[in-house]
């Protein structure tokens, strides 16, 4: 019999579910949630939206309206960011929940584990990522991500 902690009894259903699943996966942070459940989510202001890609993605392939932003890794060669997990500290605290999104949900998923180590308790993964994973013809955006589902983003 497990004990529920004080975060697990204050999460929205779909982050518990999230939860429980990871934890049967042996995920070393929260989980992941769909690109549909993580825009419900922020938009009822049940948890925050970080971005992790770099600031170029952002700038020049879009971003969700009001998400926050902290880059997992920088420039062009995509360095990693070693002061990642004190910046996201700084936006959001380490008890709230929090969503990650990258470009296919690969780097976010680093950056949940790395929160994680770091004391984060419900960070969460945003699965299939901004654009989506690259397909046969070395295309993003054809069968999933965050635009493909047709949710709200703008462009810079």
């Amino acid at each position: 019999m497990s004990v529920a902690t004080p975060v697990e009894n204050t999460l929205p259903e779909a982050l518990s579910a999230a939860r429980a699943a990871a934890a049967a996966a042996g995920l070393p942070y929260a989980g992941g949630i769909t690109p549909q459940q993580a825009w419900a989510l922020f938009e009822a202001g049940d948890a925050a939206l970080v971005d992790v890609r770099s600031t170029e993605e952002r700038k020049f392939v879009g971003h969700v309206p009001g998400s926050l932003h902290v880059a997992w890794a920088t420039g062009t060669a995509l360095t990693r960011n070693p002061r990642f997990t004190r910046e996201l500290e700084a936006k959001v605290p380490k008890h709230a929940p929090v969503l990650l999104l990258c470009r296919s949900g690969k780097r976010s998923a680093l950056a949940a584990e790395a929160a994680a180590k770091a004391g984060f308790t419900a960070v969460f993964n945003v699965l299939e990522g901004f654009e989506g994973e690259i397909d046969a013809a070395q295309h993003r955006g054809g069968s999933d991500g965050w635009r493909f589902r047709g949710l709200p983003w703008v462009q810079d």
